[in-house]
């Protein structure tokens, strides 16, 4: 949902081939893969179980191929949402995804700085602090707090993005976010083309 083109875009300008697909087939030969997202959480969910493609994005995020997952993408890879209760994330990872207090702008829209802890290879080399765009309402809850690779803060301190093993996941948009976002997903690109 939303953000496709922008991400297909951007591994283009690096000379990584990718195909924008629906087809479960072309997911399981793909040598990396990407779940980006713009949206609601309850109508995301849905779609890719109506479109049968939740067996092969969860074996892409498990076998050791590069998974990137973006925004919603990201939120998605977690049991549930406080946006869509009762809507079941794929579950990959324990957590949920909570809405930001009261109080603060909503949606969060703008550049923030993330903190990079240097646990993952997507984030080897990334300057600190690096600023990235955002566009979000909720945030993701890790159970597990080893994941957490990124933070940044918006009223609270929040895990801007997660790795483990081959994934990697971010709550802001690195194909939006110039240089910073550009290495990132260069580095993806490097990692699938291997």
């Amino acid at each position: 949902m939303g953000n496709l083109r922008s991400v297909a875009k951007a591994l283009e300008r690096f000379g990584y081939p990718c195909t924008v697909t629906a087809d479960p087939h072309c997911i399981a030969h793909a040598k990396g893969v990407i779940l980006p997202g713009v949206g609601a959480f309850g109508e995301a969910a849905f779609n890719l179980r109506q479109s049968g493609l939740v067996d092969e994005v969860m074996r892409a995020a498990k076998d050791g191929r590069p998974f990137l997952g973006i925004c919603l993408g990201y939120q998605l890879l977690f049991e549930e949402s406080e946006e869509a209760p009762g809507v079941p994330g794929l579950g990959i990872f324990p957590g949920r995804v909570k809405r930001f207090a009261h109080g603060l702008k909503i949606p969060h829209m703008g550049w923030n700085s993330v903190e990079f802890n240097g646990k993952h290879p997507i984030t080897t080399g990334q300057k600190q602090p690096a600023w990235f765009y955002f566009v979000h309402s909720y945030y993701v809850e890790p159970a597990d707090q080893s994941l957490v690779v990124g933070r940044s803060e918006y009223g609270i301190p929040f895990a801007a993005a997660i790795a483990s093993g081959n994934l990697f996941a971010c709550q802001f948009h690195p194909e939006k976010s110039q240089s910073a976002g550009l290495s990132l997903i260069k580095r993806f690109g490097e990692l699938s083309c291997v």
